[in-house]
């Protein structure tokens, strides 16, 4: 096991186990992505999307690049959420302007018979990056890991790319859910492994990322989304050399279910926009931390509109108490038109609006 230097700035961890912050830590979904310049630099360098991902250099660089240019208070693994399914053998693959495909679609009986939880080492690749990041972070921010939901999984596995209705899966899900079920047990424990791998190698928090629950019905969401959470919450390592390891969950669409949610065993629950933060804590009390939820969509507006909108948010969630804590983040992943500037305001917003709520 790598040694690795201690953690100079715990904020975001502190606050997803809801111990007290002198403020509001922040960090952003796609936080390394195309928004950036030099992340554009890179992967010119790496060739492809994929290329870059999987090679742990690269990966390394790219996640570092936020950290370098932002006062962020935590730096998330650079991955895909369709590494396991790839590692499953359905053959990944992107189309520019199309996003993720798979050569290989799991709707037949014999292709759910056929499904296995797949070899870690075949993701090896994803290990030695967290490892190589962790190194290179020195202690600055926390790293974490983190994987799909299994049904967001299943809903790339079974349409063979990203979908407006699901038609296909949906019609799997109401007409054989045996074959469904199958399909989530298989992710959820492939999810569980894969997650636990990444703590050992030296992710200090995990998140799942439910991008499709918020397709499903009320009803079909709690048995084929938040059930498969709930079974990869419970095999996770929640502690690691003596020290808590974190897991968020973030349903995108998810506001309703916030209740079912906050019983699952994760310490946190990641929010979208559509959701106020204040009623929200109210609603989960000190069951879990929230992280959220602003729209993305404010940074393309001006510095004092980002500052306004900032306050406006933590305001609603008001100041942490007791039990309570928050993670300031977008209600989803940052855009890549948005100017690299808008992120300084938004941090330093954060940063500054969150301080002057714990002193008042």
């Amino acid at each position: 096991m790598p040694q690795f230097a201690p953690l100079r700035n715990d904020t975001f961890l502190r606050a997803l186990l809801r111990q007290p912050t002198d403020y509001t830590p922040v960090w952003l979904m796609r936080q390394a992505g195309r928004y950036l310049p030099e992340y554009r630099a890179t992967r010119a360098k790496a060739g492809s999307f994929l290329g870059l991902a999987k090679n742990p250099d690269f990966a390394t660089e790219v996640t570092l690049q936020p950290i370098d240019r932002y006062p962020l208070d935590a730096s998330i693994l650079f991955s895909d959420i369709l590494t396991v399914p790839d590692a499953m053998g359905l053959g990944l693959y992107f189309e520019d302007g199309e996003g993720p495909k798979f050569e290989r679609t799991v709707r037949t009986e014999s292709d759910v018979a056929a499904l296995r939880v797949p070899d870690m080492a075949s993701l090896q690749y994803v290990f030695d990056a967290v490892t190589s990041i962790r190194t290179a972070l020195n202690g600055r921010v926390p790293l974490i890991g983190f994987s799909g939901s299994p049904w967001t999984l299943a809903c790339y596995m079974v349409e063979g790319g990203g979908s407006r209705e699901f038609h296909t899966i949906k019609k799997m899900l109401y007409s054989r859910p045996d074959l469904m079920h199958r399909i989530l047990e298989t992710n959820a424990e492939a999810v569980a492994q894969y997650l636990n791998a990444q703590i050992d190698a030296g992710a200090q928090a995990v998140m799942i990322f439910d991008s499709w629950g918020g397709a499903l019905a009320d009803g079909a969401y709690q048995q084929f989304s938040l059930a498969y959470m709930e079974k990869v919450v419970a095999k996770l390592q929640r502690e690691k050399d003596g020290v808590r390891i974190p897991a968020i969950v973030f349903t995108k669409g998810g506001g309703l279910w916030l209740d079912a949610m906050a019983d699952i065993g994760a310490d946190a629950l990641g929010l979208d926009w559509t959701v106020n933060l204040g009623r929200a804590r109210a609603q989960v009390g000190d069951r879990v931390a929230l992280q959220g939820n602003l729209d993305p969509a404010i940074l393309f507006a001006g510095p004092d509109q980002i500052r306004a909108e900032v306050e406006k948010a933590l305001a609603s969630y008001g100041t942490p108490s007791a039990g309570h804590g928050h993670v300031f983040n977008l209600g989803h992943g940052i855009s890549q038109f948005t100017p690299p500037e808008s992120v300084t305001a938004m941090v330093e917003a954060v940063h500054d609006f969150s301080r002057r709520q714990r002193a008042a």
